[in-house]
């Protein structure tokens, strides 16, 4: 484009178009006298999707399964990028934008962002596993810490745990969980920052944030300006 626009074959409204001319999507753009569509979208979009198990957080898969990308709405001049992943066997709630500088704030460490899960474990936490998660486990990738630990009131089956962590290493709860003697049965991720899954959200359905509270999320994870 910008060799077209310096042999003077890129016109504005009429106007010889210049190298770094900014434009609105509303404007009548012609290359070499034939008019061009341009569709620009919003700059910063965040979509809600409620993850189901069985799908992975990934475009391409070797092995051939049904990723989350094939479910959200089709984006006319940008991608779709997830923030963070939640691996083939873990639901509930992922976060998509398409701007990659949202996507880079959120998923930062340095912002120590919650992530908030309800896990099933296969036999249930005693009072030395619950101590060990809250205080230090040591990992292969270093030292990992719950930041929360409760017994899930809301379940009335058992061995079912509310967990906070403020990172996103990959499979981190389960191996977090593994590291004191037992496993996860299941793993559902119910809030991300101050974003919460919602209940009327159903599994493989999304939810598209409106603008203002985009920049809510912005400013409360993040604690700056874009």
């Amino acid at each position: 484009m910008e060799e077209c626009i310096s042999r003077g074959e890129v016109y504005v409204d009429g106007k010889l178009a210049k190298l770094g001319q900014r434009v609105t999507g509303r404007e009548e753009i012609s290359l070499n006298g034939e008019l061009v569509k341009i569709e620009i979208e919003p700059k910063a979009r965040v979509l809600l999707y409620h993850k189901p198990t069985g799908v992975i957080v990934a475009r391409k898969d070797p092995l051939g399964r049904p990723n989350v990308f094939t479910n959200l709405p089709l984006l006319k001049s940008s991608k779709w990028l997830s923030v963070g992943r939640l691996d083939f066997n873990t639901s509930g709630l992922l976060l998509f934008t398409n701007s990659g500088d949202i996507a880079n704030r959120l998923m930062h460490p340095r912002f120590n962002i919650e992530r908030e899960y309800w896990v099933k474990t296969r036999t249930a936490l005693n009072g030395d596993q619950k101590r060990r998660l809250k205080h230090m486990v040591i990992l292969s990738d270093g030292e990992g810490i719950f930041k929360s630990l409760q017994d899930l009131k809301k379940e009335s089956r058992l061995n079912w745990y509310d967990v906070i962590v403020t990172e996103g290493r990959n499979r981190f709860i389960r191996r977090m969980i593994q590291a004191v003697g037992t496993s996860v049965v299941r793993l559902k991720r119910v809030r991300f920052g101050h974003i919460c899954l919602p209940d009327s959200l159903g599994r493989g359905d999304s939810f598209e944030l409106p603008p203002k509270d985009v920049a809510k999320l912005i400013k409360r994870c993040c604690q700056e300006n874009l």
